[in-house]
């Protein structure tokens, strides 16, 4: 059996266990159990079931993550359309997120806010990089003028991830518009942008 399917199999296992139980109350030996391994063979991929966790969100919204880095190193495309892919990159990885934690009924709400303060951290922390150079790359080109592209990228993944997920402060999907259309306007002012330019950030691609 090979690493990659044994690895799968493991976080599968987790998954699994994850919509029947709380996270708190699983043990290394269930997941073995459930991933029809030996203990001693999770050790070899995983120090911890903390890591095994970290591992399942990462593979479960690599891949709308991964198609928002390709579509954003490519240079030729203006700086706004790729910020575009960024803002439905997140609202992708949001929806897969919601979709699966919808799978979970029986977690309890200490447990979920535990899940989507990782899987917020491992969206802000992954798209940050892609959407700074993003800015910067405006700056040079002159599109944009921003003082802190860093900053600015984790103030816009922030409230995005934030509002998409729409777990911490829930909110309709009308004030969820209006708090996006806050943040564009913001971005317009910030960027020298006439006002309304940047709503297309907001249209689905």
């Amino acid at each position: 059996m090979s690493k990659s399917v044994k690895y799968n199999q493991i976080l599968d296992a987790l998954q699994h266990l994850l919509e029947q139980k709380d996270m708190q109350t699983i043990s290394v030996s269930e997941i073995a159990q459930a991933a029809g391994i030996g203990k001693g063979s999770i050790y070899y991929y995983f120090s911890s079931k903390e890591e095994i966790l970290e591992a399942l969100i990462k593979r479960s919204y690599e891949k709308p993550l991964e198609t928002a880095k390709k579509l954003a190193e490519q240079t030729h495309v203006s700086p706004f359309t790729r910020m575009a892919m960024i803002f439905q990159a997140c609202r992708n990885s949001s929806s897969e997120f919601l979709k699966q934690d919808a799978g979970r009924p029986l977690v309890n709400a200490q447990e979920k806010v535990l899940l989507h303060q990782k899987y917020l951290n491992y969206l802000v922390t992954e798209l940050k990089p892609v959407l700074t150079l993003i800015i910067e790359q405006g700056i040079e080109t002159g599109e944009l003028h921003f003082d802190h592209p860093g900053a600015l990228a984790e103030i816009v993944l922030i409230i995005l991830a934030v509002k998409f997920d729409n777990s911490l402060i829930p909110s309709t999907p009308e004030e969820i518009e209006e708090t996006i259309l806050g943040l564009i306007s913001l971005l317009e002012k910030g960027t020298e942008n006439p006002s309304g330019s940047l709503n297309f950030l907001i249209t689905p691609l």
